[in-house]
């Protein structure tokens, strides 16, 4: 079994995070990392899909200038000139 140093205050937190949980320090460790790793995987799938779209419609000229953008969350949020 590898051996991760953490600091004090982090084993504390996970303490405290297992005991709610009804687990103990090992699996809540487990629980909470897996948790973090999946959703960063998707966080990072999400941006690289809007990246592409993007890029998509940059390329086939879908696009509208700063000026228009700015002018659209104006109207869309009510923000007076």
């Amino acid at each position: 079994m590898d051996v991760i140093p953490i600091k004090p205050e982090r084993k504390v937190q996970l303490e405290e995070y297992a005991q709610l949980r009804g687990q103990d320090t090992a699996a809540a460790l487990d629980e909470a990392l897996a948790e973090y790793l999946e959703w960063a995987r998707q966080d990072f799938e999400e941006a690289v899909e809007g990246i592409r779209r993007g890029y998509e419609d940059v390329k086939a000229s879908r696009v509208q200038s700063a000026d228009e953008a700015l002018e659209d969350l104006r109207i869309k949020h009510g923000i007076p000139r």
